[in-house]
């Protein structure tokens, strides 16, 4: 059973590596770094130079949006710098979706620290949305001489640093267009205050803070956003400013259609704890990300590892029968799995011969590697004289899966087979030539 829990975890593992769900991943971009010029405004507060302005955005699979953020008692909403953040004090919102789009161009407006789900602005009956500035191609109405140049009036505007980090320069793309869609209703409820609708928290500009954590947030939109370029699907969840370091765990609704064509929807969480049946963990959704080993086919393997730690990956998982009293006593193997081991007269209705291939004399020499494998094997036969060969693929209880019949091979031969298509688990290879079989077991990942 440990061996079964063990497939299922190594599954999983590769069902997110490979982002077999709707929620792909978040990309963090660097949308902005401020300079000294920038440093010189006082409209709406003082911004420290050097500062940075991220974008969070959730990457999603095409077709999906995103309807809500939340946090609630199992998996709280938190958004952390080692320093305060930045809001506009005259301009600033909480929320994207009310900036009107002139006052983008004022001061230092558009590095306020906001969340939104896509929106972050509006013009009559114009939507605007974020989207990364590398996919943005209808140039920038907010840097450089599109500013206002701030409270000291700078003809060259603010907003203009060229810093490569930071990728594509606010004055040549800006991550901001339009969208033809349907104006939503929003609701939010854990940050505005329920008397005044003042915002206290890190994305309010009446008292500076560092970290807001909640247990009791959500921001709903009821017509679910999806990224303005379709195929690759980056829908803006949060603007963060600061000079400081970031952390947080973002928790997401997401809706889609399925192949029925019915509507469906997940919650994605950042924590593995105390799931509900329809929420699904993402390691994705806390940063920073959890290093370790990310490589499924090691026994310190963990899906919650984003990145590789050095060193971390030390024991090969190895699947196989490792009672030294069963014919197919794996040496090898770390893992015991008890429904694989064969002994005489009891083969878990398999046939021992097939499962057992020490029980045969064999003169020629077989090898299959690599192992455990994935998209393809490749099969070595070593053989003192040319021959016919056939290849027997069969899964765990012996069901003849593939047979292939090679003809008058050379005495060194090397074949490949592609394994993409096979279910993860065990097979077991068998090669028949008139000078003996060879049984190869193989781990499919």
């Amino acid at each position: 059973m440990k061996a079964l829990k063990f497939i299922l975890a190594i599954s999983f593992g590769l069902l997110t590596q490979l982002g077999f769900s709707q929620l792909q991943n978040l990309f963090i971009e660097k949308y902005y770094i401020s300079n000294s010029d920038d440093a010189t405004d006082t409209t709406g507060g003082i911004l420290q130079e050097g500062s940075t302005t991220y974008r969070i955005y959730a990457k999603l699979l095409p077709g999906s949006a995103v309807s809500r953020i939340f946090g609630d008692a199992n998996h709280p909403f938190t958004i952390s710098s080692s320093a305060p953040f930045f809001n506009h004090g005259t301009e600033g919102k909480t929320f994207g979706k009310d900036f009107l789009k002139p006052r983008l161009g004022e001061s230092l407006v558009a590095l306020d620290t906001y969340l939104t789900i896509g929106q972050v602005a509006k013009q009559g009956p114009n939507l605007y949305f974020g989207l990364p500035k590398n996919q943005d191609t209808n140039g920038s109405f907010i840097g450089g001489s599109n500013n206002d140049g701030g409270s000291e009036m700078l003809a060259q505007g603010l907003m203009n640093n060229q810093n490569n980090e930071m990728g594509l320069a606010l004055t040549q793309a800006d991550g901001i267009d339009t969208m033809v869609t349907t104006t939503a209703n929003w609701t939010s409820a854990g940050i505005l205050d329920f008397f005044t609708g003042n915002d206290s928290t890190i994305f309010g500009s009446i008292v500076p803070g560092y970290t807001f954590s909640s247990n009791q947030f959500n921001l709903t939109t009821s017509y679910p956003y999806s990224g303005i370029v379709a195929d690759s699907n980056h829908v803006l969840l949060a603007q963060l400013t600061t000079s400081g370091e970031i952390s947080f765990d973002i928790n997401l609704e997401v809706v889609f259609t399925d192949n029925l064509g019915m509507l469906q929807t997940v919650l994605y969480v950042s924590k593995d704890t105390l799931l509900e049946d329809n929420e699904q963990y993402n390691p994705f959704l806390s940063y920073p990300y959890a290093c370790g080993c990310n490589d499924p086919s090691y026994l310190e393997y963990s899906p919650a590892f984003i990145c590789y730690l050095e060193g971390s990956c030390m024991n090969k998982a190895v699947i196989g029968c490792t009672d030294s009293l069963a014919c197919n006593y794996n040496t090898e193997a770390n893992i015991m799995m008890e429904e694989l081991c064969c002994y005489p007269g009891d083969c878990n209705n398999r046939n021992i011969i097939e499962v057992c291939p020490t029980l045969l004399v064999n003169n020629f020499e077989c090898a299959l590697y690599p192992n455990p494998a994935e998209d393809q094997v490749r099969i070595n036969v070593v053989q003192p004289e040319n021959g016919d060969i056939t290849i027997q693929w069969y899964n765990a209880f012996g069901t003849l899966i593939s047979t292939e019949q090679m003809n008058n091979i050379g005495i060194n031969y090397n074949h490949t087979m592609e394994i993409s298509h096979f279910t993860p688990g065990v097979y077991y290879v068998q090669i028949t030539s008139p000078l003996g079989t060879q049984i190869l077991t193989l781990f499919k990942i």
